[in-house]
Order: structure tokens, then C-alpha cells, then sequence
């Protein structure tokens, strides 16, 4: 469906990240709004690590696997 346009290091710390945001927003660590955007923004990283894609990459044509990107 969608072309893969994060490298194997940027889908790591995307996993990291997401985990640890994911544990302070809805793990009870951090409450209120900032526990819920932290929840939030945790989600997302998350799944764009795991799959691979992501949207804002797209948009921007960024790809962080290491291929050359032809110029428009």
C-alpha cells in the first residue's frame, strides 16, 4: 500500500520513543491534558515505527533508508 520511508534507526528510536511516552501518558505517570497528548503522540509513534511509513515523511519527500530520492 504504502512505500517504507524510514531506515532501520529511525523505526528504533520511533519504537523507543513511543513506548516510553506511551507509558507516561496513559501509564498514570503524567495526568491531565499533557498525560493525554503524551498518550497521543506516543500512538503515533509507535505504529509509524512498526510500519514503517510516515505520513509527514511523504508529504515532506523525506526517506531515511538511504536511497537517492530522484529531484522533480
Amino acid at each position: 500500500m504504502f512505500k517504507t520511508n524510514e531506515g532501520g534507526v529511525d523505526r528504533g528510536l520511533r519504537i523507543g520513543l513511543g513506548l516510553v511516552l506511551l507509558v507516561l501518558g496513559f501509564g498514570g505517570v503524567v495526568g491531565g491534558g499533557l498525560g493525554l497528548v503524551l498518550g497521543i503522540v506516543g500512538l503515533v509513534s509507535l505504529v509509524t515505527g512498526i510500519v514503517g511509513w510516515c505520513p509527514l515523511y511523504a508529504i515532506l519527500n523525506v526517506d531515511t533508508l538511504g536511497r537517492r530520492k530522484p529531484a522533480h
